[in-house]
């Protein structure tokens, strides 16, 4: 069977590749596109560490095919630092020791990127809720939660 073309957008950069028809979004992201910050853990969508976003929306790449990408835009773990400044949230996570032995935290960044676009303002449960698809089996879960918390806080003071 052919390959088929992909033409998308990735981290606000345009992308052409080639893949397979049965090839996911997280293979070509950690293949043909050299973005390995979205991590394998369960390969069924139940983990959340490859966690992207596909026009906003949070999705598990394990579970998207690539051709599925044309004509869309990706977010990735790669795209959330500005060059050698990072991300509120990757600071917060530094500074929080929200991370340990790193598989679930780019899908732990992505997602908490995600909500806080959606809800500046969340609760402690929200948090919670929104990052209960994604599983991390080192941290109790604790100081992550308090990273996004204090992320969010520091975000809405910085608007105007």
């Amino acid at each position: 069977m052919p390959k088929l073309h992909v033409t998308t957008s990735v981290n606000g950069e345009p992308v052409e590749f080639l893949c397979e028809p049965y090839e996911t979004m997280l293979d070509a992201l950690r293949g043909q596109l050299g973005l390995t910050g979205s991590k394998e853990g369960c390969a069924s969508g139940d983990c959340g560490a490859c966690s992207i976003t596909l026009d906003g929306r949070l999705i598990c790449s394990c579970l998207m095919l690539a051709a599925e990408a044309e004509g869309h835009e990706i977010r990735t773990i790669e795209g959330m630092a500005k060059g050698e400044k990072l991300h509120p949230l990757q600071q917060k996570f530094l500074e929080h020791a929200a991370l340990q032995c790193g598989i679930c935290t780019s899908g732990m960044l992505v997602a908490s990127e995600a909500l806080l676009a959606r809800n500046s303002n969340p609760t402690e449960e929200e948090v919670r809720f929104w990052l209960a698809g994604n599983l991390c089996r080192c941290t109790g879960y604790d100081k992550i939660v308090r990273a996004v918390m204090e992320t969010a806080a520091e975000m809405r003071e910085m608007r105007p």
